[in-house]
């Protein structure tokens, strides 16, 4: 039986209990065990670190969308708008999933809570079309997920981007073919998954840079919650950036190996 314990202090003025009970993250009784208590602590801090793009979204437009992809149970759409949103009293939050069961039960959670600008959209990233959208969000969405997300706030042409990677495979898959003086670093099945991981979000940086994004590669939030531990947060500032694409392309070539779905043409 997991031991839980009272989560006052874990909490943040003004965050609703009846939200996270409803999410599971908070027993009925408005405690919390030791997993419930990393994922709260995972999403209050992707939440601290994302504020100054809501914050600036909400002075540029009255009503900023944020998009949240991959969004799974919607815990961090439900935080962010509880957190931020509600507070406002304006701006929206979509939050895009693909099975069906999760996106049914986030509604109805919506509905309960109040939240009346949530929205939640059944489908793939890669298909999902919602307009305008001001900010991107995706919480370790898994293996090329990431890169639909970063297509995803090109085609919608959002200015804000914070993205939390998981289990890259697809360019660790490629080392595994690709011989040359370097191939020692990847011979081995742990040094390829974690080279092949490293590689990836450094083309996915390149990538938005080259797209006219200023980037910012940081530690998402402490190994004590989660192994997966990267953060890739990118500001909009122009249509795009030459040297980046050059060197987007010299990587690529060297290594021989990059995310199939970031192509540079």
């Amino acid at each position: 039986m997991k031991k839980t314990d009272n989560a006052v202090s874990d909490l943040w003025p003004g965050q609703s209990q009846s939200l996270l009970k409803a999410l599971h993250i908070l027993t009925h009784n408005g405690g919390l065990n030791a997993d419930s208590r990393r994922k709260l602590k995972q999403v209050q801090h992707l939440a601290l670190l994302i504020k100054p793009a809501i914050d600036a979204a909400l002075k540029e437009k009255d009503q900023p969308v944020l998009a949240d992809l991959g969004a799974g149970k919607s815990y961090l759409g439900f935080i962010l708008y509880d957190l931020y949103f509600r507070a406002a009293a304006r701006g929206r939050v979509v939050a895009v999933e693909a099975r069906p069961e999760l996106v049914e039960t986030a509604k109805k959670i919506a509905a309960e809570s109040g939240f009346d600008r949530m929205d939640f959209v059944e489908g793939k990233i890669a298909e999902a079309a919602l307009g305008a959208v001001d900010i991107v969000t995706a919480l370790h969405a898994c293996d090329t997920a990431t890169d639909e997300a970063i297509l995803f706030a090109l085609k919608h042409e959002a200015k804000y981007v914070a993205l939390v990677p998981c289990c890259q495979a697809e360019v660790a898959r490629e080392l595994e073919a690709v011989k040359g003086p370097l191939d020692q670093l990847w011979r081995h099945g742990i040094h390829r998954r974690e080279i092949g991981s490293h590689l990836t979000n450094v083309l996915r940086g390149l990538y938005l840079e080259a797209h006219g994004y200023k980037v910012r590669v940081t530690e998402y939030t402490g190994f004590e919650h989660t192994q997966k531990n990267e953060m890739i947060y990118a500001e909009r500032h122009q249509r795009s950036n030459p040297r980046a694409k050059g060197e987007f392309e010299k990587l690529a070539k060297e290594m021989g190996a990059s995310p199939k779905l970031l192509t540079l043409t």
